[in-house]
């Protein structure tokens, strides 16, 4: 369904109450006096905060949720995923213009009089039954192998972090489309209550580095309606501004000044007819829900001590990204359709070695162990986990290169992302690149192939999910089309 369709059928009352029949009027009537809808019933079945659009999904899902593990900056893929031996024979030679081939490279290492190879200095090694060859900084994500569909030819159209990050989570470069969990909440809504259908963590990291900064354009929906953005949870005091009563106002006296306040707002709209007055009533009546239900998710105290040592040490530390996973789990838990994570810190232009040992402590153990913990409690058949960055890194070094250190520009051309749980085929690796993981060279995989691919493990036909906008069918995976990686899926 299109927002200008369903603008059209808010115009006039007519318009309104003929496409809903009398069912609408009897729930308003019974919401008035208070009863069930259903006479002889005790009660009638909540109605829904986040309803889904009429006719999604378009096929049974295997997924109902996602967990989308962002690594901004860009994680480099030849020392945590692409294992590329070889290239240990190729240390401080410059990379052959055949493997280059004329591509765009950044400023920030366009102006180098060299472009040397820097192999990793990390070992790898086989795990699991698969055989998946990952990277001794990930030793505890690599117990979980055979659960993860690792794609290793990833490719972006961009190449800085910006439009790169607004491409990987918008299916666009251009700021003002709405994000993936955007796109998520307004087709398939949520199952709960009290709680937003899409929200966004932004942990704290350890190594101290300079970090990108984090655009909302990553979470917002754009032209969609504004009760689609997603809800950030603050690790610092409440975890969302303002949501709790001030001093000297009651719940009851808080519920009453929402009421009328409901009240006025449907008068407004029934004279303006502008959708974000529907918006607003809606936040105000989540803002007024999560009163309760925030405090709720945020106690971890009925935790059992074997789930916090799973998750390790700084579990029980706000902000950081194992209470973000562990927080990620409860949401779930809890009806929420999309979680974000966006652990920063992964933009290593030097001192690479010392500052990805770092990233990867904080996020390798808490990541493990949410696999774990949603296989452990049968959530993991039925939510989707997605880990990555917006691009990946080159194998030559930018700056000096020594045996112990070195650093990485940007490279967009391939990089490795992997999903794991419901309607992914686990233990699978995808796609291949050069001996220097410069350039895809069998089945490569468009960022927009990869959200095509999360859309349809959430029984979400790609190409039919559209809004129409500027003149076009607009959809997350863009105008162009793609397709959802066969190859992946269960």
């Amino acid at each position: 369904m299109y927002p200008l369709d369903e603008h059209q059928l808010n115009l006039t009352r007519r318009q309104f109450f003929g496409a809903s029949g009398l069912r609408m009027g009897g729930l308003a009537m019974a919401m008035m006096g208070g009863r069930s809808l259903l006479a002889g019933e005790a009660a009638a079945a909540p109605e829904r905060m986040h309803p889904p659009l009429p006719g999604l999904p378009h096929f049974p899902p295997k997924a109902k949720a996602v967990i989308y593990l962002h690594m901004n900056g860009g994680p480099a893929q030849m020392d945590l995923w692409d294992h590329k031996p070889q290239l240990a024979e190729h240390f401080d030679k410059d990379l052959p213009e055949s493997v280059r081939m004329g591509q765009r490279i950044t400023t920030m290492t366009s102006g180098q009089a060299r472009l040397p190879v820097a192999p990793s200095m990390f070992k790898f090694a086989q795990h699991g039954q698969s055989g998946m060859w990952v990277s001794e900084l990930l030793p505890h994500t690599a117990r979980c192998v055979d659960d993860i569909a690792l794609v290793k030819s990833v490719h972006t159209n961009a190449i800085n972090h910006d439009p790169a990050c607004t491409f990987v989570m918008t299916g666009n470069e251009a700021p003002g489309k709405p994000s993936l969990g955007s796109w998520l909440s307004y087709g398939l809504g949520s199952e709960s209550n009290d709680l937003p259908a899409f929200v966004v963590l932004t942990p704290n990291w350890k190594s101290g580095a300079a970090a990108q900064a984090l655009f909302t354009r990553m979470w917002t929906s754009g032209f969609l309606p504004s009760k689609f953005n997603g809800v950030v949870l603050r690790h610092m005091g409440d975890p969302v501004l303002y949501v709790q009563n001030p001093p000297g106002v009651s719940g009851k006296s808080r519920r009453a000044m929402l009421d009328t306040l409901a009240e006025l707002n449907r008068r407004t709209f029934e004279k303006l007819h502008d959708p974000e007055t529907q918006t607003r009533i809606a936040q105000y009546e989540m803002a007024f829900r999560m009163q309760t239900s925030v405090p709720e998710l945020a106690d971890i105290s009925g935790e059992s001590q074997e789930t916090l040592d799973l998750y390790g040490p700084d579990v029980t530390k706000p902000g950081t990204f194992a209470a973000s996973a562990l927080l990620a789990r409860r949401l779930v838990e809890r009806g929420v359709r999309t979680v974000q994570i966006l652990h920063r810190g992964w933009d290593q232009h030097g001192n690479l070695p010392t500052d990805l040992r770092l990233q990867c402590q904080d996020t390798d153990q808490p990541t493990a162990a949410l696999l774990t913990d949603l296989k452990q409690r049968g959530l993991l058949e039925s939510t989707l986990v997605v880990w990555g960055g917006e691009f990946g890194r080159t194998v030559y070094s930018q700056g000096k290169l020594t045996k112990d250190n070195y650093g990485r520009d940007h490279h967009p051309r391939n990089f490795c992302m992997w999903l794991a749980g419901g309607g992914i085929k686990g233990g699978t690796t995808y796609g291949e690149t050069d001996d220097f993981s410069y350039n895809a060279v069998q089945d490569p995989v468009h960022i927009n192939d990869f959200n095509a691919t999360i859309l349809h493990c959430l029984g979400i036909d790609p190409e039919r999910f559209t809004v129409k906008f500027q003149g076009l069918d607009q959809r997350l995976i863009g105008v162009e089309g793609a397709r959802p990686v066969s190859a992946l899926l269960a």
